[in-house]
């Protein structure tokens, strides 16, 4: 019997395919680490699916040319997705990718075990195999950007609900008489703090505050930046947008009781202005029981998190 541990043996070498609205991301990885990545393929350059599949294979041949040592493809598309199939039902803002069999596709193709996910689901996985995620078993990885999106690591395993559409954070209802969300939902937290959302509050209170501004002026960065230089009005922003966070989150807590939250996206790049006060308000809202062994902590990625979480789902195949 060997008495080789399994942590201590090499990282696959994989490929990792983020697949986005405007272009698809490529890489090798081992580990946490991309080891190349090559230029991004625009989705709009080709004239629908088949073309644009074929794109992506020879990419996947040049690299294993490069990498001969990569066993297996993970794939993170939007929209949704039938894991146990490999199917894509829909891609968002990408026509032309219902009811296909992607994950067979490409596994027919490139002659490599391939596994599809939904990309925040593989962000999501980033983080707990490899990010700020690692180390704990039950982790909500909440993505902060023109939406928000998240992902559930429950038990050690990603959570993907019966239609595999778990995690939906963006959905949950903060207010419900609250702003119409997009299927009907009132009150949906991506409604208050998405990138428009917040400077929307920033040029409101300055407004009001008789400071004129623009919209480029309240983005979330600039914001940040406000409120670091010490300005009042930017740091009530912050503590507002916190607060919507904070009541969506506390109601993850009190159902799943997860180890920690991993919050990313652009927005999270604000750091101690927006992550205080979330702690701050919810300390306030959570019992000392849940609150005390909670860990609310930044991602670890950033643009790399859907290749290095495809890509850490796709070891997986061959590692079983």
């Amino acid at each position: 019997m060997s008495d080789t541990n399994p942590e201590s043996l090499p990282s696959p070498t994989t490929i990792g395919i983020d697949f986005g609205g405007t272009s698809v991301k490529v890489g090798v990885v081992r580990g946490a680490d991309v080891i190349s990545e090559i230029e991004r393929i625009p989705t709009q350059k080709y004239d629908g699916a088949e073309a644009l599949t074929d794109a992506i294979v020879a990419t996947v041949h040049s690299l294993k040319e490069s990498h001969p040592a990569i066993s297996a493809i993970g794939i993170g598309v939007p929209g949704a997705v039938d894991f146990e199939k490999g199917m894509t039902y829909n891609l968002t803002n990408v026509p032309g990718w219902s009811n296909m069999p992607l994950r067979d596709i490409m596994a027919e193709k490139s002659g490599l075990p391939t596994v599809l996910e939904n990309d925040a689901n593989c962000a999501a996985y980033a983080e707990f195999k490899r990010g700020a995620g690692q180390g704990f078993r039950n982790v909500v990885v909440v993505t902060l950007g023109t939406g928000v999106g998240g992902g559930l690591i429950l038990n050690g395993e990603l959570y993907r609900g019966s239609q595999y559409a778990a995690g939906e954070i963006g959905q949950m209802s903060v207010d419900f008489d609250g702003v119409e969300g997009p299927y009907g939902n009132w009150g949906a937290l991506e409604r208050y703090i998405g990138n428009q959302q917040i400077t929307e509050i920033g040029v409101k209170r300055f407004l009001e505050a008789g400071r004129e501004v623009t919209a480029e002026n309240c983005s979330p960065e600039s914001l940040a930046q406000a409120a670091y230089a010490g300005d009042e009005i930017a740091h009530q922003v912050w503590h507002l947008v916190a607060k919507y966070l904070a009541t969506a989150m506390t109601s993850v807590v009190y159902l799943l009781n997860p180890d920690a939250i991993v919050i990313g996206g652009g927005v999270a790049h604000a750091g101690n202005v927006l992550f205080d006060p979330l702690k701050e308000h919810m300390s306030s809202m959570l019992s000392s029981e849940f609150f005390e062994t909670l860990n609310i902590v930044h991602a670890r990625f950033g643009n790399t998190a859907g290749i290095i979480g495809s890509a850490a789902l796709a070891a997986e195949l061959v590692e079983a």
